[in-house]
């Protein structure tokens, strides 16, 4: 959160309130890069109430921080190049001319804001803006492979990785890193053409499954590869502190991929090169083997996959009250905030390192004030606590 709030604040600090309409999770990924390899590369600071966190304060990494000015450069001018590509397309809303003047207007300042942000960090703009332009072509070029469809992703995340080693002062990096930016550029595509896959057939809009005959098994294989690929190339960097980027690149992306394709609607069917997949399991569709191969009927009323949901009449009870809420607060009472994400930098260090209030007493004697309080408040340990009087002030 530290970094997703960084990145959206330094779109605001350095272009405006409107370029925080590209913050996303995707590209947070190399400030976390940039900490990783060098801490002090990105300072925090506190953040004011924001509606985003239920109006609440927390330290985020400011401004200043050169991780975060690549995450949003990066940000800028992937999401510049997106919006040219749907205006291309007449994607939606996008075929009304009104629409595609006002996006076509957006998407040039944001693709200036990328490169002015580009400059003051080094890094060259036109990778990314090239690599848009290429992926357009080739989705319009017949015959090609599903990884020949992947490269110019693959291509520019590699770029923006391998930069926060320079930006860390940490050459021997690039190398891996562009590597581990390539195989997340392919799992980023792979899990995008999965996940669009049904609404895409639906539309008979574009889709690089589609277009290259792939089936669900071929892109979970070629998915599993590329994860272990990223692996493979993050264990070969020298970071340090890799607990946060471990546990978004290797244990969340791999939950990622399992749930893309996990319970798909078109798992197990055959796909023919630039048709549609030969036995549809969705929809009022006829029993297989009806249709021979390249004979479909079109998709019936309604569209696949987007059925509306009806309301339900009585607001589900909200997340965080009730029995779980009293569980959980009794485990980490006892506990005293001993238990820590794998990302914590307290993680595996001693009962007292891992304990809030002894970590923030600095070696005053507080003995008795955990088994009291539980968790300590932000003022100190004891903050608030009226059921012991350890003396201490810090």
């Amino acid at each position: 959160m530290a970094h997703l709030c960084g990145l959206c604040l330094t779109l605001r600090d350095e272009h405006g309130q409107r370029a925080r309409l590209v913050t996303n999770y995707d590209g947070l990924i190399v400030s976390v890069l940039t900490e990783a390899q060098s801490a002090v590369l990105s300072p925090r600071r506190q953040a004011g109430a924001c509606a985003l966190r239920g109006f609440k304060k927390a330290d985020v990494v400011t401004a200043q921080a050169e991780g975060a000015r690549l995450a949003a450069a990066v940000s800028l001018l992937l999401a510049a190049g997106k919006t040219r590509d749907h205006i291309a397309d007449g994607d939606g809303p996008y075929r009304r001319r009104a629409v595609a003047v006002a996006a076509s207007r957006i998407a040039r300042g944001w693709d200036r804001a990328g490169e002015a942000t580009s400059d003051g960090i080094g890094f060259d703009a036109s990778v990314l803006r090239e690599a848009v332009d290429r992926q357009t072509a080739l989705e319009m070029t017949p015959g090609l492979t599903l990884l020949e469809l992947t490269e110019p992703t693959e291509t520019a995340v590699a770029a923006a990785f391998a930069h926060t080693a320079v930006l860390a002062r940490r050459p021997e990096n690039a190398e891996p890193l562009a590597e581990a930016g390539r195989f997340f550029g392919r799992l980023a595509h792979l899990i995008d053409a999965v996940e669009d896959l049904p609404d895409d057939h639906a539309d008979g809009a574009y889709n690089p499954l589609l277009a290259t005959g792939t089936d669900l098994a071929e892109a979970r294989r070629l998915a599993s590869d590329a994860l272990h690929g990223l692996r493979l190339a993050l264990a070969e960097t020298a970071f340090e502190n890799p607990r946060l980027v471990r546990a978004l690149l290797e244990k969340e992306l791999g939950k990622s991929v399992d749930r893309a394709f996990e319970g798909h609607p078109y798992a197990g069917v055959a796909v023919e090169r630039g048709g549609m997949p030969l036995l549809p399991v969705i929809g009022q569709y006829p029993p297989p083997g009806q249709y021979p191969p390249g004979q479909y009927p079109p998709p019936p009323p309604g569209e696949p996959g987007r059925k509306k949901r009806k309301r339900p009449r009585h607001r589900p009870p909200r997340p965080g009250f009730g029995p779980e809420l009293c569980l959980s607060g009794a485990l980490v009472g006892c506990t005293c905030g001993l238990w820590r994400p794998d990302w914590s930098e307290w993680k595996d260090a001693s009962c007292d390192d891992r304990c809030a209030c002894s970590r923030n007493c600095d070696g005053c004697d507080c003995s008795g004030c955990c088994d009291c309080c539980g968790m300590c408040g932000d003022g100190g340990c004891c903050d608030g606590c009226d059921c012991c009087d350890c003396g201490c002030d810090c």
